[in-house]
């Protein structure tokens, strides 16, 4: 007794087909193609999803963020994603990348850059979902998909592992990324990261080498100004520089400068006095020098005009250290 035919599949007996005719028995053929062509599609797209999964799982667990607590990237993804795109052009350009730790960066960088980019920094777990709902209303209003409204955490996942590709696979990965390196790190060291990962300009990464390439001074240096046109390029590093005339540059960096005045970081009189050039001065001789008497009658050396020390002083010899303002 012949087997019977698996199930989907449609079978023309010799009778059938002299009852369907030509055009019947092409009808059927065609229906059993299409037939199978539907379930090579269904098997590709099922094996398509099945290798996003296991792509998109893979960040689940890898690369080991943990590390970062304490060793300093030396290349990232997105610099290698750069070095390969001028390979593709054609272009003889190295990453120019120094690592500064942020005890050796401006306070004023890090205050620009903060609210250049993420004003809820110490604020949030990674995501900024306000941010990220206006962002996404916009790209609604101009029909593109940009998906902005990206923390510094974010930024920071895909500087260091991903591209700077937008499709939404990309952002999902960012999203794991970035959960995992709010449970890891410290914000202190997420923005210690950030600032040297970061892309300054064609080929410049990092603050310490933004710092010489632009303004000739290390990071240390940087002054208000100087901190908040470094901060106004951010969302695109090779199109603007800070040194620039661009009038987007421009007025950016002076949002920022008055954000930064508003809020006391910039205390513009007192920066004025400070930067004012002075005269070169020269020490006075010392005065002459008078014996006095002690109580147990015994002469000892003064200086005629000694001043008593201040208290202040004195209670900060005696912790060991000087007082500063945060």
């Amino acid at each position: 007794m012949p087997a019977a035919p698996p199930m989907g599949v449609l079978t023309i007996t010799g009778l059938e087909g002299r009852r369907l005719g030509a055009g019947g028995v092409r009808l059927v053929s065609g229906m059993r193609s299409r037939l199978r062509l539907k379930n090579i599609v269904l098997s590709v797209a099922t094996f398509v999803f099945a290798a996003m999964l296991l792509n998109i799982g893979y960040y689940l667990v890898f690369p080991d963020v943990s590390k970062l607590k304490k060793v300093n990237p030396r290349k990232t993804s997105f610099m290698e994603y750069r070095e390969k795109e001028w390979q593709a052009q054609g272009k003889k350009r190295k990453i120019r990348y120094v690592w500064t730790p942020l005890s050796q960066i401006s306070p004023y960088v890090v205050k620009a850059v903060l609210i250049a980019e993420d004003d809820k920094f110490w604020r949030h777990e990674g995501f900024d979902f306000e941010a990220m709902k206006k962002a996404l209303e916009k790209d609604i209003r101009k029909g593109k998909f940009r998906a902005g409204g990206s923390t510094i955490s974010q930024q920071l996942a895909k500087n260091l592992y991903l591209t700077p590709s937008r499709n939404p696979v990309r952002k999902v990965k960012e999203a794991i990324l970035t959960w995992r390196i709010e449970r890891n790190l410290t914000k202190r060291r997420i923005i210690e990261l950030y600032l040297n990962v970061a892309e300054w300009g064609e080929g410049i990464f990092g603050i310490g080498v933004a710092a010489w390439h632009y303004y000739g001074k290390p990071a240390s240096a940087l002054g208000p100004m100087e901190a908040a046109r470094l901060a106004a390029v951010l969302p695109n590093p090779r199109h603007w520089s800070p040194t620039g005339a661009s009038s987007y540059v421009e007025s950016r960096s002076q949002r920022i400068y008055q954000i930064m005045v508003r809020r006391g970081i910039v205390i513009e009189d007192y920066d004025e006095v400070m930067n004012t050039p002075q005269e070169e001065t020269v020490d006075e001789k010392p005065e002459a020098t008078t014996t006095r008497e002690s109580p147990e009658g015994k002469e000892t050396p003064g200086t005629e005009g000694t001043s008593l020390s201040s208290p202040r002083k004195d209670e900060m010899e005696e912790q060991g250290g000087d007082a500063t303002e945060e």
